[in-house]
């Protein structure tokens, strides 16, 4: 959300100050108005500016997946797998598996763009880190974010509002910490003060909220992306314990040089990568059709997922009771329909012999 102009409380950008100091890069330079720039581009204009001392370089993409492709039921982004068909005569299939089988590649994708690269990640306890988290809020707030929400929702939102074409999913208009304040920012001066001060409260403790869910969003992905899928493709992860900040010096400073500088001069760090427990056999493009659900599912992983999921459970719970059910009719369909007639009284010996007589 840098990369686009305006908001730079709520996405916080570093200060004109702290640029000073020391340059950024691709922040607020795109228009806010602007809802299709994507990863690619990021990607290619950051890639033009990125020095690559004796080519080593920390550094890692990952290519999204979004569309379905209905012939090999893998996901894939069909505007890529046009250009890779086009530039290369072969389907983004194919493209994909000859990656993985380059030198280098695995289950995961084809070989790293740069070699050598690892990941520092910066942890803290899930307790501290909540609390910081709202107190950056309050900071936030302490730093002129309102104002700063009224003027953005003036100059680019307040049309979209009023002919009801607000759009919150898109460009920098997803951010979190604008659209929690969407009612508050089109009722203030229309409503009492205390419906608006309520409105102010709802929208300051739904941006603490979310934004300690996207942390802890943010955690699960590094865990499954890099932790629990190691292999020839995965950097490792060195982790970074920065619950107390009073030691980061010795905590995240010297060992994140340590392992930076080994790293350039081709050595092994002395610190140790985090070690999670995995499957080497798991596939993450395997493909999976759950005929209960009428989904398919890819991956080892997402389908021992899904199969003990609610969804699919509940599924299977209506499975089994329409199953009962029909085993249920056709059992009682089997039985003689005049098994449950009582029989008739005999009649007398002569009422017996005529009713012979004329049956023959």
């Amino acid at each position: 959300m840098q990369v686009y102009e305006g908001l730079d409380i709520i996405t916080n950008k570093v200060s004109a100050q702290e640029q000073r100091i020391c340059r950024h890069h691709m922040i607020s330079f795109v228009d806010p108005l602007v809802t299709n720039y994507t990863v690619v581009d990021f990607r290619n204009r950051a890639t033009a500016l990125i020095y690559l001392p004796e080519t080593k370089f920390l550094l890692l993409w990952e290519e999204p997946i979004i569309t379905l492709n209905l012939c090999s039921g893998k996901f894939l982004s069909i505007p890529r797998s046009l250009q890779v068909f086009e530039e290369t005569g072969i389907s983004h299939s194919e493209f994909l598996h000859r990656q993985h089988t380059e030198e280098g590649g695995g289950p995961l994708g084809g070989p790293l763009k740069f070699s050598n690269p690892c990941i520092l990640w910066l942890h803290a306890d899930q307790a501290v880190l909540d609390e910081r988290l709202d107190k950056r809020v309050d900071d936030m707030l302490a730093a002129g974010l309102l104002e700063e929400l009224r003027d953005f929702h003036r100059r680019y939102n307040q049309k979209n509002v009023s002919e009801n074409s607000q759009d919150y999913q898109h460009g920098i208009f997803q951010s979190i910490g604008f659209k929690e304040f969407h009612e508050y920012l089109i009722t203030e001066g229309k409503c009492t003060l205390e419906t608006s001060n309520q409105l102010l409260k709802k929208g300051i403790e739904a941006l603490k909220q979310v934004t300690k869910r996207y942390a802890r969003k943010q955690n699960r992905w590094v865990k499954n992306r890099f932790l629990s899928r190691p292999g020839p493709i995965v950097p490792p992860v060195y982790g970074l314990e920065v619950s107390d900040v009073s030691k980061w010096e010795e905590s995240v400073l010297e060992p994140a040089l340590e392992i930076v500088q080994s790293f350039i001069q081709g050595h092994k760090p002395t610190a140790t990568p985090i070690k999670m427990p995995y499957n080497e056999a798991e596939n993450k493009r395997s493909y999976h059709l759950c005929d209960l659900c009428d989904r398919i599912i890819i991956g080892d992983r997402e389908w021992a997922a899904h199969i003990k999921s609610k969804s699919h459970l509940n599924q299977l719970k209506k499975r089994r009771r329409l199953d009962s059910d029909a085993v249920n009719t056709i059992e009682s369909q089997s039985v003689s329909p005049d098994h449950n007639k009582e029989p008739k009284e005999k009649g007398s010996p002569g009422q017996n012999d005529q009713e012979l007589k004329c049956s023959v």
